[in-house]
């Protein structure tokens, strides 16, 4: 039988972390003398790699010294106990309803493994997920390398793979690596850039997520989803 796979976006898709990300932007870029833009702006680059992310905000800066001032001011938060991490609804119901039906779990972000770990570890999420793939270790979305060292971790093939995240820069990976995309629309890109990246289905809430990742893997959608912002 055919290893199923699932790989989850973390931040706007397991987490919503928007508030303190923009948070931990604005402290970066007022230190070193630029103005963060508002915050439906600035979740745009949220899912890429950090220094890609600031070079996309900032593109004439120090993009190394404002990633390094942003992980600072993210840590900060966290020690402060102002971090709002919370996860969706649904999302463990989710989790567990993978595994039920006999899919291994994976996890590609941006975040750093620090990161990545954190978030898991406060949710106890660590146990579920075979796979752990962050910006530490690969280049930045859209580029496959997380989805295919995510794949080799699971003995999975692309037909049989999922990606499923809330940008356009997770189903443009999706894509370049040929697996399936499945968009959320409950995180930081709307229905339009989710189907622009080319997502094969939009799922509104949690609970069609498994049933869109199962139809992805027994019949292979051709197209994208048609656009629709199911958030209210």
């Amino acid at each position: 039988m055919s290893v199923k796979l699932a790989v989850f976006d973390c931040d706007g898709t397991l987490v919503d972390s928007g508030a303190t990300i923009h948070d931990a932007l604005d402290t970066a870029l007022r230190h070193h003398g630029h103005r963060c833009p508002p915050r439906n702006e600035a979740q745009k680059v949220i899912g890429l790699s950090l220094v890609e992310a600031m070079q996309a905000l900032v593109p004439e800066a120090d993009h190394d010294a404002l990633a390094a001032t942003y992980k600072q001011a993210f840590v900060d938060l966290r020690a402060s106990g102002a971090a709002a991490e919370d996860p969706y609804e649904g999302i463990a119901e989710l989790l567990g309803a993978f595994e039920a039906a006999g899919w291994l779990l994976a996890v590609a972000t941006g975040k750093s493994d620090r990161g990545l770990a954190h978030i898991l570890e406060q949710h106890g999420w660590r146990e579920h997920f075979i796979s752990l793939q962050t910006a530490d270790r690969h280049p930045s979305k859209p580029h496959p390398s997380m989805l295919l060292e995510a794949m080799r971790d699971a003995g999975a093939e692309p037909p049989h793979t999922v990606m499923i995240g809330d940008t356009g820069h997770d189903m443009r990976m999706a894509r370049n690596a040929g697996v399936g995309a499945i968009g959320v629309a409950w995180g930081y890109h709307d229905a339009h850039e989710l189907a622009g990246g080319g997502a094969h289905a939009i799922a509104a809430h949690a609970g069609e997520v498994l049933a869109l990742s199962e139809g992805w893997r027994r019949h292979g959608f051709a197209a994208p989803a048609p656009c629709r912002d199911a958030r209210p």
